[in-house]
């Protein structure tokens, strides 16, 4: 019995110990900024998809028998190159007659010609009438009209000709060649696609709102685009094309449906290495002035709607507010909603509600 009476009271201790040591609950304080106007610079990127400046579909001028394909797919030519021929000897006929035609038609003039010298004099010396004179000069000018028409139409024979050697109008690389030696080609017949390589374009759009306040700060279009910054090309491995680019033409019209325009930047490409249909993206460093940058740790979303926690008695305070995503994947651009000096919950947003105590003021480790 002693044992037992012995043991109680400790156990008992013990219990009472361990209720004594129970922690107190923790507050913590969310992570908070305070907002202020700065000077940023935001690198802003769109993907795009590469073309030659001059891409040319090649299409015949007439219709004939391929005979020829001078270059593969692939190649590059120069301007000038010839790179189909189409069956010639029906246009070598034609132009042969045409020539033919010619010489009969100078021979008639010339003997117009003699004639109406002829009878000038004749009729100087009062042998022949005056009828007879205006009728010469009449033979004369039907003959030299004749002439006229008949090298109207060894030109036409020499163009015709000429359309059967088809050239590159463009230094390019040559597209697919779907047409072989032999096949039957025609005025609506594409032979292939000649894409103009030493100077490529991107497409890319920038969004309305960039615009207007481009447009705000330079005044017309034509400024904007003489203002703009270089652009810089990232290829699909995550490379930098080595030369910069220049936006040289913005689209004049809004598209409803993305609320974007659509801005065109030339590359150069003095080697060659770029090639239509390359896929990758642009970017522009642009500069904003005085404005209010947030995390986008600090937004929340609620369908088209964007908002932030303001703290105010160190309580949460949700606010509507408008916004510019910078295009980075960690900050945008405060357009209206809240000011400079104001505190927002920086990290955690999402995880706050209406009222929530977000700042818990530390306590002091002082014993009173």
């Amino acid at each position: 019995m002693k044992t037992f009476r012995l043991i109680f009271p400790a156990a008992f201790m013990l219990a009472t110990v361990s209720c004594v040591n129970v922690p107190q609950e923790q507050h913590t304080s969310f992570e908070t900024i305070t907002l202020a106007p700065k000077n940023v610079t935001i690198p802003n990127r769109w993907s795009t998809s590469i073309a030659g400046r001059k891409d040319v579909t090649i299409i015949p001028q007439t219709e004939g028998q391929l005979t020829r394909v001078c270059v593969v797919e692939g190649e590059r030519v120069k301007k000038g190159q010839v790179l189909f021929e189409i069956d010639s000897r029906q246009s070598k006929i034609d132009l042969s007659t045409a020539k033919s035609d010619l010489l009969a038609a100078e021979a008639q003039m010339n003997s117009a010609e003699l004639e109406y010298n002829s009878n000038q004099n004749l009729y100087a010396k009062s042998i022949i009438s005056e009828y007879m004179l205006k009728k010469s000069h009449n033979d004369l000018l039907l003959a030299q009209a004749a002439v006229a028409q008949a090298r109207s139409a060894v030109s036409s024979a020499e163009l015709r000709l000429s359309y059967c050697t088809i050239k590159s109008p463009v230094d390019g690389i040559i597209g697919s060649l779907p047409y072989n030696p032999g096949d039957l080609v025609s005025t609506v017949t594409p032979l292939t696609t000649v894409a103009g390589s030493s100077e490529m374009s991107a497409k890319f759009s920038l969004t309305e709102t960039q615009i207007e306040e481009l447009t705000k700060e330079y005044g017309p279009i034509e400024n904007v685009i003489s203002l703009l910054p270089p652009v810089t090309l990232i290829l699909k491995d995550g490379t930098e094309y080595a030369h910069k680019g220049k936006v040289n033409s913005v689209s004049g019209v809004v598209d409803n449906a993305t609320g974007s325009v659509t801005c065109t930047a030339i590359f150069p490409n003095p080697d060659g290495f770029l090639y239509s249909g390359i896929q990758g993206n642009v970017s522009m460093d642009f500069d904003y002035e005085n404005v209010i940058v947030i995390p986008l740790t600090a937004i929340v979303r609620l369908q088209d709607k964007s908002l932030v926690y303001r703290v105010k008695d160190n309580c949460a305070e949700s606010v509507i507010i408008e916004i510019e995503d910078l295009g980075n994947g960690k900050d945008a651009i405060v357009i209206g909603g809240i000011e400079a000096g104001e505190v927002i919950v920086a990290k955690g947003a999402g995880n706050v509600y209406e009222g929530q105590q977000v700042i818990f003021p530390e306590e002091s480790s002082e014993k009173e």
